[in-house]
């Protein structure tokens, strides 16, 4: 049996530069993907239970936790108040 190596896979991947720029592009959802995920956890609750507190569906919290979704800033606001937290964007030099 073949072992998959993600990390080979995506540097193999990174070759292709239609592929390297989709994924670079991607890096915002990334990153909101994983905070929003660091802080759920962070704060010991379910997508379900952050929904709840937001007024969302827990389907909503699942498709921005797998950046399947474009959430508004509303939508980003209603889950940073049911995490305690303060919603902040920036922009950074490249």
């Amino acid at each position: 049996m073949i072992k998959y190596n993600f990390k080979k896979h995506l540097k193999e991947s990174l070759n292709d530069p239609k592929f390297k720029k989709e994924w670079k592009e991607s890096e915002p959802e990334y990153l909101l993907s994983c905070k929003l995920i660091e802080l759920r956890l962070k704060n010991n609750i379910t997508q379900a239970n952050l929904a709840k507190k937001a007024n969302l569906t827990q389907a909503k919290i699942s498709k921005i936790e797998s950046m399947s979704a474009n959430p508004s800033f509303e939508t980003l606001k209603k889950i940073g108040s049911a995490l305690n937290c303060k919603l902040s964007i920036d922009f950074i030099s490249k």
